[in-house]
């Protein structure tokens, strides 16, 4: 029996946290329970969703995407990556976000804390890179020090044969096949 891969939500927004372009695995997630098909006007009810299941407004630094998304009983990493188009009619960059379920990278970094001999903090601090947090953020979460996580990163990446934190991805990437367990074979946020 075969597994097919899990899905991944991906939005395209402007500046401004308004969709441009979005999967229907995106489009599945923002909108549970309700069904697509039966939302009028879809668009409208996507931006709408966007900024109050997305951004955070409470952040000191201004509104920014949230780490988490909750969806039914189902959670999703938000991982959010800038991409200047250089075009006047985007001055700032627009924003891609990857949608991922936790159960699948929880999974994911299973498995490689396997295959590479990772002790259970440089899985700890693995997992948290993995949802884009930065070394002071690892920090502060596992509450060490920033050097103690600098020392777990470096370990992991002679573990891994990799020079840098997006050798870490990478390699996971490469390493895992990136499926859900024989239970969450089925997609329904």
């Amino acid at each position: 029996m075969s597994i097919a891969p899990a899905k991944c939500g991906f939005l395209l927004l402007d500046p401004s946290f308004n969709p441009i372009d979005l999967n229907a695995e995106a489009v599945q997630i923002l909108s549970y329970t309700n069904k697509p098909d039966r939302i009028k006007p879809v668009n409208i009810f996507l931006s709408d969703r966007v900024r109050t299941a997305l951004v955070d407004h409470h952040s000191p630094e201004g509104p920014s995407l949230v780490n988490e998304l909750r969806s039914g009983s189902r959670r999703y990493f938000c991982r959010e990556f800038q991409i200047d188009f250089n075009v006047p009619y985007f001055p700032r960059p627009a924003t891609a976000v990857l949608l991922q379920r936790h159960a699948t990278a929880e999974f994911a970094v299973e498995e490689i804390c396997k295959q590479f001999n990772l002790t259970c903090r440089e899985r700890e601090t693995v997992g948290l890179l993995l949802q884009g947090l930065t070394t002071k953020e690892i920090a502060n979460r596992l509450a060490i020090s920033t050097n103690t996580v600098k020392a777990f990163v470096r370990m992991v990446m002679v573990k891994m044969s990799v020079s840098t934190r997006s050798g870490i991805v990478g390699r996971i990437a490469a390493s895992v096949r990136l499926t859900p367990p024989h239970d969450d074979a089925k997609f329904s946020p």
